[in-house]
C-alpha cells in the first residue's frame, strides 16, 4: 500500500491498553519518511501505524476525536456501534473484523470472519456479534470464538439483515426471497417471496418492515404476514440509503440520465401518515449515506463518499453553512454509522482507516453500557529476570499461587512414556509382486498378513532415521521482498497478466495505462521485442513507410509490422497483441540462426541474455525491413501497394533513414592501401581501454561515439602486394550521415558497466562544479542552495540533485562532416544554440543536430529474470491524433504499462539494475524531410475469387460464392462473421493450496477457419468468404468438437477445403473494416483478438451483449437460436457458416423485438423471460427428435449447386 495520501498529522501513536507492549517509533526518524514507503501488513504491527492526536472538542458540535487504522490498505466495508458495550465494530473487504474500545479507539479484538468474501453487515447481540457475508451468517463472541456458523446456499448473495426480536433474524439479498432464521435453533423457519428482487437495506418500526430495493423502490410490509402494504418508487436508477424516524422516511439514491446513473441531490421524503411524498429536500453534497440523528430535533445527517457531511431538517431547507468535511486517508468513504446515544459518528474509508466524530470530549456510545471484560494483564514484564547459570538461585523469586490441586504439569507416568513415530515400514513384497499399474497408480489384492488399517511402528533407533524435512528451505511466500527489489522502481518491474475464469475480460489494463497510447501484451512467445516495436512505431517516417507497404510474401515482417502499427493507431488505450508479427518472425530462418527465437522455458526462466538479444534483434529487424522494402515486385492481387509516396526504384527508404555510407581503409606495413565502400544501419559503441578508466578520466559521450563510428584497429588481413596475411591498420571514415542514428551500447560485462558508472560520477561532479560548488559523494543540496548556485548567464538551474545523478548520456549531439573526410562530434545543449545559432541554419554547412528519441534499457531483476523497457519521446503528431493536443512528452513503455516520465529519467542509468542497451538519435526536423501521407494499400480486388492452396480441392466442395463487382460492400452494410480456432500451445496452470486453479500462461490459439456471410441483398445468408487457414506450426489440439476442424483440413497436400494463407484472409477482413461494414456475430471479441484485428466498437454487433442483462451470465448461441428462432444448431460439432447465419437471424430478431432499439423496456421484459427459461432448463437445449439446421434452408440451394 502506498501511503502518499496520509495526513502528516497521523504520525503519533494513540495510547493502547497495554502500553508496555506497544511498538515504539525511533525518535530520530522523520515521520514523513513513511510517505513513499510500501508497508507489508504482515511485517508491521497494525497498532504501530500513526493515528491522529486527540483534538479539542466543542460541546454540541461534531468534530473529529480520533482516527485509527483497522487494516492496512483494505477498504472498510461496514461499521457498527455495539448496542451493549462501549465498542465500535469494523468489517473489511477482506473478511476481517476488528473492534475498538471506548472513544480512544483502543484495539480490543481482531479476527478473520471469512477467508474471501467481504463483511456486509454487523449486528450486536447480548452474548456476541452477528456477521453477514455473501452466503454465510456467523455468530461469534466478542473475543473471536465461534458460537455458530450458518452456511447459506452458494447461489445466495446476501446484503442485509434485520433483528426483529431477540431470537429472530431476517436476511435479504439480490435474490427474490427473504429468509427468517431462528437464532435459538439456528434453523431457517420461513422463506418470504419478494416481488421486486434485490433487498439491500432493511429497517423496522412499530408499524412496518421497510425494504429498500436495488431498483430504487422502498416497500412497506406487514409485521405479521410480511405482505406489501405500500410501495414508494423513490428513484429511477438505484437506491443508495434510507432511514425512518417517527412518521418520516427519507431516502437518497441515483437517477437515470442520458449518460447513465447520476447521484440525485434531491432527498425523497415521505409522510407515513398519509403515505405520500412531501417536498423533496435539496442538499449541497452528493448523498451516499443518511441517518436521522434525533437529539433536539429530527435532523438528518447526509454523507457523501468524498467526505462531505451536511446536517439539515427533513422538512426545512438545507443550509450550506451546515457542511463539514471528513478527511479520509483513502479517496472514498465506504461506511457510516451513528451510535445509540447519538453522541458519536463513525466513518470508514477505502484505505482501511476509521474516523470517530463526537459532539463532546468524553462521549458514550450507549445510554447504559455494561462493563467490558478485558484479558488479564501480562505479568511477565513485572517479574525480575532469573539467571539460570546460578545454581543457588532461589526459584521462589517467581510467585506461585498456593494450591492443593494437582498441577497441570503433573502428568501420570502412563502418559509420560516417550513414543515417537517413524516412517511407515516398507511395503510387503507380496503386494509389490502382484501389483498392476494403471498410469502412476498401483492396484494389488490384500495378502491378509496384517490387520486392516493397523501398522505397527517401531521406536526410533537413531536420529539419522528421521526424515530430512528440516533441511527443506523455507517457502518464500510471506517473506519480505528481496533487498534488490527495493532498488527497482515498481513501474520498471516485469508486469504480468493475472488470468481469471473470464480470461482477460476482467483484467484492469487501465490501472497500468491511463494514456490513449496502446501497450503490447507480453504473454506471447518471443514478446521480449515489444519495447523495440514501440520505438519503431513512434518514428513517424518509419510508421508511415511500413503502413504503406504491401507485398506478396506470405511471411513478410514489413507487412505484419504495418498491420500491427494500424492496430496501435486505432487503439484508444487498450493493449494490442503482436501474434501475427511474431508468428512471421518465427518462420524466418535467419532469426533462428541468430538465436533470436527463444524457447518457452528459456523465456519464462530468464536464461537468455536479454540485453544482447535485443541488440541482435535490433540489427536483424533493420536489415530485414531494408530487404523487404527493396523488393519491387507487386502482385496483381495487391494492386495499389506500389503507389506509396515512399516507394522508389532505387534504394529503400529504410536505407535512406538508417544507412550510413562508409569507406573502409586497410593499410599494410608494406605501404599498400586498400579502400572499399560499405554501409551500415547501426553502430556499436567501442569503449576506451579499461586501464585508463581507473583514474577517473573524463570522456564525453561524443568522444566515445566518434571513436566508435570512425573506428581504428590493428588486425591480420590479406595483402595482395605481400601475398600473405599481414598486420594491417583498419580505419573507417564516413561519407554520409544517416537521418536516424542507431547505437547498440554493448554493455555486456562489468567492464563496460563500470565505465558507464565512472563517467556518470565524473559528469555529476563536473555539473555541480559548473554551478559554483564542489560536492562529495554523500553531500545533499537543498533547493534553496541550488538556486544560489545558479548563474544568471543563461545556465539552466537543476531543481533537484537527483536529476544529475547517473547521467552521462546527452539529450542532443552535434555532428559535422569536415573537408578531409573527418567527423566532428560534440555534446549539444539548448544553451549552445545561442552561441552557434539555430540548427537548421547550420545544416547548410553540413552540420547536423541529433536529438535523443528513445532509449531501450535492460532491467536486472533476479526474481523475474529481468525485462526490457523503453523510454520514448512521443512527438507532436502522435499526441495530436490521440489526445488532440500538440506537445512532446517522454513516456515509459513496459509492455502494457505506459506512464509519462520526466526527461531526465530517460537518461539516468543506475548500473545496479538499469543498463542501457539501444539508443536512437534522430536529426532535428526529421519529419519535414519526408512525405508522411498514408495511402491504404489494400484494394477491393482482395475480395475477388482466388485459387486454393489445397491440391485436392474440387468445385463440388465449394461452400461459398465470392463477391461480384456489383456486390462490393458499402459503409454500414451487415456482414455475418464467425471463426474457428485450433490450439498451438496448451494452457499452463497451477493448483493453489486452497484448491483453486490459477492460470500462469493461457493457451495459444491460432485461427483455422474464417467465414463471412452476406447480411443483405438477394443473396442474404450466402457466404462470400469461407477460408481454411493453412499453418506451418504444430497443432496440439484441433478442438474438433467445438471447431469442426479435423486433422488434414489445414494440410495443403491432403485437404479438400478452400485453403489459403492467414495474410490473404487478413487482408479481406482489413478491407471490410476499412470500408466501414458492421460485423454481426456471437463472441466476436475473442475472434478478433485471436485473428489479431482491432475493430472500432461501432462496427461490431455482438449477439452475446445484445441478449445480455447486466450482472447475469452470457448466453450461448445454441440456446439463443433454440429460444428465439426455434433452431437446433451445433449438434455434434460447430460449423462457422451455420453460426454466422444464426447470428444474423438473431440480430434481425433483436431489431424486431426492440423496435429497432426504440423500446428498451419491452425488450427488457423479453430478456427477463429468456433468463427465467434458461434457469429452468439449466441453460441446456432439449435433445432434438430430428436434428434441424440452418444449413438445410432453401437459401443454401445455390451454394450446394456449385
Amino acid at each position: 500500500m502506498n501511503f502518499e495520501g496520509l495526513d502528516p498529522g497521523l504520525a503519533e501513536y494513540a495510547p493502547t491498553m497495554h502500553s508496555a507492549l506497544d511498538p515504539v517509533l525511533d525518535a530520530h526518524l522523520n515521520p514523513s519518511l513513511l510517505q513513499n514507503v510500501e508497508l507489508d501488513p504482515e511485517g508491521v504491527a497494525l497498532e504501530a501505524l500513526p493515528v491522529q492526536e486527540s483534538v479539542h472538542i466543542m460541546e454540541g458540535v461534531y468534530s473529529e476525536l480520533h482516527s485509527v487504522v483497522a487494516e492496512v490498505g483494505v477498504p472498510v466495508s461496514v461499521s457498527h456501534f455495539d448496542l451493549h458495550e462501549e465498542m465500535l465494530w469494523v468489517g473489511s473487504h477482506g473478511g476481517h473484523a476488528t473492534s475498538f474500545f471506548g472513544p480512544a479507539l483502543e484495539r480490543y479484538s481482531s479476527f478473520q470472519v471469512n477467508g474471501s468474501d467481504d463483511i456486509r453487515q454487523i449486528q450486536s447481540l447480548e452474548n456476541g456479534i452477528l456477521f453477514l457475508t455473501k452466503n454465510n451468517l456467523k455468530y461469534m463472541a466478542r473475543g473471536g470464538l465461534i458460537i455458530f456458523d450458518y452456511l447459506l446456499d452458494e447461489n445466495e448473495d446476501m446484503h442485509s439483515l434485520l433483528l426483529t426480536d431477540s431470537s429472530t433474524l431476517l436476511i435479504g439479498g439480490l435474490q427474490n426471497h427473504i429468509l427468517e432464521i431462528d437464532l435459538n435453533t439456528v434453523q431457517e423457519t420461513q422463506k418470504y417471496a419478494v416481488e421486486t428482487p434485490g433487498v439491500t437495506i432493511m429497517r423496522q418500526t412499530n408499524r412496518f418492515f421497510f425494504c429498500g430495493h436495488t431498483s430504487g423502490k422502498v416497500s412497506l410490509r406487514d409485521l405479521r404476514t410480511f405482505k406489501v402494504e405500500h410501495e414508494f418508487d423513490a428513484f429511477s436508477g438505484s437506491l443508495s440509503d434510507f432511514d425512518v424516524h417517527g412518521n418520516l422516511l427519507a431516502a437518497c439514491g441515483f437517477s437515470s440520465r442520458l449518460t447513465g446513473l447520476a447521484c440525485d441531490r434531491f432527498l425523497k421524503v415521505y409522510d407515513l401518515r398519509m403515505m405520500r411524498a412531501i417536498t423533496p429536500l435539496q442538499v449541497h453534497v452528493d448523498p451516499a449515506f443518511l441517518r436521522f440523528i434525533p437529539t433536539y430535533t429530527s435532523r438528518l445527517a447526509i454523507i457523501s463518499q468524498s467526505g462531505q457531511c451536511q446536517f439539515c431538517e427533513p422538512t426545512g431547507l438545507a443550509n450550506p453553512a451546515d457542511i463539514f468535511h471528513v478527511n479520509p486517508v483513502g479517496p472514498l468513504l465506504m461506511t457510516f454509522d451513528v451510535s445509540a446515544s447519538k453522541q458519536a459518528l463513525a466513518f470508514g474509508d477505502s484505505e482501511g482507516c476509521v474516523h470517530l466524530w463526537t459532539d463532546s470530549p468524553e462521549p458514550s456510545f450507549n445510554p447504559y453500557s455494561r462493563e467490558t471484560e478485558f484479558a488479564l494483564p501480562c505479568l511477565v514484564d513485572s517479574l525480575p529476570p532469573l539467571d539460570w547459570s546460578q545454581d543457588l538461585l532461589p526459584l521462589s523469586l517467581i510467585p506461585v499461587p498456593l494450591t492443593t490441586d494437582t498441577l497441570l504439569s503433573d502428568w501420570p507416568a502412563a502418559n509420560s512414556a516417550p513414543a515417537p513415530r517413524l516412517r511407515a515400514p516398507p511395503v510387503d513384497a507380496e503386494i509389490l509382486r502382484t501389483m498392476k499399474k494403471v498410469g502412476f497408480i498401483g492396484y494389488a489384492p490384500n495378502p491378509r498378513t496384517r490387520l486392516r488399517n493397523q501398522i505397527p511402528y517401531r521406536l526410533k533407533e537413531s536420529d539419522s532415521e528421521f526424515d530430512s524435512f528440516s533441511q527443506v528451505t523455507e517457502s518464500p511466500i510471506g517473506r519480505e521482498e528481496e533487498p534488490h527489489l527495493h532498488m527497482v522502481s515498481k513501474k520498471y518491474r516485469k508486469v504480468t497478466i493475472k488470468y481469471s475464469k473470464l480470461g482477460l475480460e476482467d483484467f484492469d489494463f487501465k490501472h497500468y495505462n491511463k494514456t490513449l497510447f496502446a501497450g503490447l501484451e507480453p504473454h506471447i512467445p518471443n514478446a521480449y521485442c515489444n519495447c523495440m516495436i514501440q520505438v519503431l512505431y513512434f518514428l513517424e517516417p518509419v510508421r508511415c513507410l511500413i503502413q504503406n507497404h504491401l507485398c506478396q510474401k506470405e511471411f513478410c515482417l514489413a507487412c505484419e509490422l504495418g498491420f500491427l502499427f494500424h492496430m496501435l493507431d486505432l487503439s484508444r488505450g487498450d493493449p494490442c497483441q503482436g501474434n501475427n508479427f511474431l508468428r512471421a518472425f518465427r518462420t524466418i530462418p535467419e532469426a533462428s540462426a541468430l538465436g533470436l527465437i527463444l524457447a518457452d522455458s528459456d523465456e519464462a526462466s530468464g536464461k537468455g541474455n536479454l540485453a544482447r538479444l535485443i541488440q541482435r534483434w535490433n540489427r536483424f529487424i533493420l536489415t530485414q525491413l531494408h530487404q523487404d522494402m527493396q523488393e519491387l515486385e507487386v502482385p496483381q492481387a495487391y494492386r495499389g501497394a506500389g503507389g506509396s509516396s515512399f516507394c522508389s526504384s532505387g534504394d529503400s527508404v529504410i536505407g535512406q533513414l538508417f544507412s550510413c555510407e562508409m569507406e573502409n581503409c586497410s593499410l599494410c606495413r608494406c605501404g599498400s592501401e586498400t579502400v572499399r565502400a560499405s554501409s551500415t544501419l547501426l553502430f556499436t559503441l567501442s569503449y576506451p581501454d579499461g586501464s585508463n578508466n581507473k583514474t577517473g578520466k573524463n570522456y564525453d559521450f561524443a568522444q566515445v561515439l566518434k571513436r566508435s563510428i570512425c573506428l581504428e584497429q590493428n588486425t591480420q588481413a590479406w595483402c595482395d602486394n605481400c601475398e600473405k596475411y599481414q598486420p594491417t591498420i583498419q580505419t573507417r571514415n564516413i561519407r554520409h550521415l544517416p537521418d536516424i542514428l542507431v547505437i547498440n551500447c554493448e554493455v555486456n560485462s562489468s567492464k563496460e558497466a563500470d565505465f558507464w558508472r565512472m563517467q556518470a560520477e565524473v559528469a555529476f561532479k563536473m555539473a555541480v562544479k559548473k554551478h559554483g560548488g564542489e560536492i562529495s559523494k554523500n553531500k545533499e543540496f537543498a533547493l534553496a542552495d541550488w538556486k544560489e548556485l545558479g548563474s544568471p548567464e543563461g545556465v539552466l538551474v537543476c531543481p533537484s540533485i537527483e536529476e544529475l545523478k547517473n547521467i552521462w548520456l546527452p539529450f542532443s549531439i552535434r555532428m559535422k562532416m569536415t573537408k578531409n573526410k573527418g567527423l566532428d562530434v560534440c555534446n549539444w545543449t539548448d544553451g549552445d544554440e545561442v552561441q552557434w545559432g539555430p540548427a537548421r541554419a547550420e545544416e547548410e554547412h553540413g552540420v547536423y543536430v541529433y536529438d535523443l528519441m528513445a532509449t531501450v534499457v535492460h532491467i536486472l531483476d533476479s526474481r523475474t529474470g529481468g525485462s526490457l523497457v523503453a523510454h520514448i519521446k512521443v512527438g507532436e503528431t502522435y499526441h495530436q491524433r490521440k489526445e488532440g493536443v500538440t506537445h512532446q512528452q517522454w513516456y515509459l513503455f513496459n509492455d502494457f504499462l505506459i506512464e509519462p516520465i520526466d526527461k531526465h529519467e530517460a537518461v539516468q542509468f543506475d548500473m545496479n539494475w538499469k543498463v542501457p542497451a539501444i539508443l536512437y538519435y534522430v536529426k532535428r526536423n526529421l519529419n519535414s524531410r519526408y512525405n508522411l501521407n498514408i495511402k491504404n494499400p489494400i484494394e477491393a480486388s482482395v475480395l475477388l475469387a482466388e485459387a486454393s492452396l489445397a491440391r485436392k480441392q474440387r468445385k463440388t466442395h465449394t461452400t461459398f460464392i465470392p463477391l461480384m463487382l456489383n456486390e462490393m460492400p458499402q459503409v454500414g452494410d451487415l456482414v455475418g462473421l464467425d471463426a474457428e480456432f485450433v490450439t498451438l500451445n496448451e494452457e499452463e496452470a497451477e493448483l493453489r493450496s486452497d484448491g483453486t486453479k490459477s492460470t500462469i500462461k493461457p493457451s495459444q490459439m491460432s485461427v483455422a477457419r474464417i467465414t463471412c456471410v452476406r447480411g443483405q441483398g438477394p443473396n442474404e445468408g450466402i457466404p462470400f468468404i469461407d477460408d481454411y487457414i493453412s499453418t506451418q506450426e504444430q497443432v496440439v489440439d484441433y478442438l474438433t468438437q467445438y471447431s469442426g476442424i479435423k486433422p488434414g483440413d489445414l494440410d495443403a497436400k491432403i485437404s479438400s477445403k478452400h485453403l489459403t494463407t492467414l495474410k490473404s484472409t487478413y487482408l479481406k477482413l482489413r478491407f471490410l473494416i476499412d470500408i466501414g461494414v458492421k460485423f454481426v456475430g456471437h463472441g466476436l471479441q475473442k475472434d478478433f483478438r485471436v485473428i489479431n484485428l482491432m475493430v472500432p466498437k461501432d462496427q461490431v454487433l455482438d449477439t452475446v451483449y445484445l441478449f445480455h442483462m447486466p450482472r447475469k451470465r452470457m448466453i450461448s448461441l445454441r440456446f439463443l437460436a433454440w429460444y428465439f428462432l426455434d433452431l437446433k444448431i451445433q449438434g455434434e460439432t460447430h460449423d462457422s457458416i451455420e453460426d454466422a447465419r444464426t447470428a444474423l437471424q438473431l440480430y434481425r430478431k433483436y431489431l424486431e423485438l426492440s423496435k429497432n432499439g426504440t423500446e428498451p423496456e419491452s425488450f427488457h421484459k423479453v430478456l427477463k423471460g429468456l433468463y427465467e427459461k434458461g434457469r429452468k432448463m439449466d441453460w441446456k437445449v432439449p435433445e432434438p427428435e430430428g436434428q434441424t439446421s440452418p444449413k438445410n434452408a432453401a437459401v443454401f440451394s445455390s451454394v450446394l449447386a456449385l
